[in-house]
């Protein structure tokens, strides 16, 4: 028999529908509105879920999409309603509804269509990863508006800060559902008319603008000036400025085309109480798409990734998540689990005592020392990137550059334009 998760905002309906569902021997759970079939949702895994369309809080169709975009849609879903109509219906089977039942509800209609339901071994459906999996991110939310009021109005859109998977899922978030996807940085050969006719009215993606050959680049231009007379949208994003990826022979034209519009990806080293939620939503997610074990996040864990100082920023925390799910051998992941993965010959400068030398020096004398260890620390640890050393340390780039010449710490042209 099957577990069977009811979402009606009616006392009535539940109970009746649950007593039915009962005594045909199913397991029969209830939630009154969107707020408790989330949670029951990923608590439970239902292997069927009977949903309302008017509900107070949350409607049943924003509730089927929230689940689709999610990847959250593994299981059959039956849409209710009392106010049926064929263009509601046609809605939620495109969707992802596996079903319609109107309201009231006939006894042998309601166990037939359960049964037509559950007979069909539902697939897993491993969509694309994107920003919507972390709606409970007040950060990655605020992201997700920033980069669709920048896409809607451009067909290239520059991605600064990023590379890798966290690009990709920027892109796929802005990707319409079922529309083509071409990734020219995974391209080995010549690009032709033939493969953006194909691509029409998708996402053409670069993981990282750094990392592509002469093919590649050669491609990207001649994707750019067909974009318009294919409906494409150009997501390309980059781990290194501007300025540096001209010092590395790109052609300055094509760099500032690339350069026009352009979302920046908040740095999570700058955000650490927003890193446990994040890594929590992530491992949610991993595991709803089969791609890890079930696995949670004891108190000590969440608290050791956000105290964790990110160097990788956001490939860090998405490899160190997946690798966290895959290596516990527990259930709840915990603390010790997380410095396993994370520990490091370099200790943390926090982590160490200060030397004897501090204390035979007058103060004036020592806190200047100090200083200079602290900032070459942190110079090294950002890479030379000036911006983010800025925000690291919390001075004002004017400010900065000024303490650097008093410390008699100097940095070159190249790398006061990294950032």
């Amino acid at each position: 028999m099957a577990q069977v998760l009811i979402v009606d905002d009616e006392m009535g309906i539940r109970e009746l529908l649950s007593e039915i569902l009962a005594d045909e021997g199913h397991t029969v759970w209830l939630a009154e509105n969107a707020a408790e079939a989330r949670r029951l949702r990923i608590d439970k895994r239902p292997d069927l879920v009977l949903l309302d369309i008017w509900m107070p809080d949350t409607d049943g169709i924003s509730l089927l999409k929230e689940w689709s975009a999610a990847g959250l849609l593994t299981m059959p879903v039956v849409m209710m309603s009392g106010h049926g109509t064929i263009d509601s219906a046609v809605e939620a089977t495109r969707i992802g509804a596996s079903d319609f039942l109107e309201k009231p509800i006939a006894l042998q209609k309601l166990l037939a269509t359960v049964k037509k339901a559950l007979k069909h071994e539902t697939v897993l459906q491993k969509r694309p990863l994107t920003l919507d999996a972390f709606s409970r991110s007040p950060l990655l939310k605020d992201l997700k508006k920033r980069l669709e009021q920048a896409a809607a109005k451009t067909s290239v859109l520059l991605l600064k800060s990023a590379s890798g998977s966290i690009a990709e899922i920027c892109a796929r978030t802005l990707q319409t559902h079922r529309t083509p996807w071409l990734d020219l940085s995974a391209s080995t050969t010549a690009l032709t008319q033939d493969m953006l006719q194909n691509a029409s009215g998708g996402i053409v993606f670069v993981a990282d603008l750094a990392q592509l050959g002469k093919l590649q680049q050669m491609n990207l231009v001649f994707a750019l000036d067909r974009l318009d007379r294919y409906n494409l949208q150009l997501v390309a994003a980059s781990s290194r400025t501007m300025g540096g990826l001209i010092e590395t022979g790109w052609d300055s034209a094509l760099v500032g085309r690339l350069g026009e519009v352009w979302v920046t990806l908040p740095q999570i080293s700058g955000h650490a109480d927003d890193v446990p939620e994040i890594a929590s939503l992530l491992l949610a997610h991993l595991a709803e798409r089969g791609d890890v074990p079930l696995r949670r996040f004891s108190s000590g864990a969440q608290n050791a990734l956000r105290l964790h100082r990110w160097n990788g920023e956001w490939s860090e925390l998405l490899t160190t998540v997946r690798n966290l799910a895959l290596s516990a051998l527990d259930e709840e992941i915990s603390v010790e689990d997380v410095a396993l993965i994370l520990e490091s010959d370099a200790e943390p400068l926090g982590a160490q005592p200060l030397p004897a030398m501090f204390f035979d020096q007058p103060l004036r004398e020592a806190r200047e020392a100090f200083e200079r260890m602290y900032f070459e620390y942190h110079l090294n640890g950002e890479r030379g990137s000036m911006t983010r050393l800025a925000e690291k340390t919390g001075l004002e780039r004017t400010h900065l550059y000024r303490k650097l010449r008093q410390l008699g710490l100097t940095v070159g042209r190249r790398g006061e334009e990294r950032d």
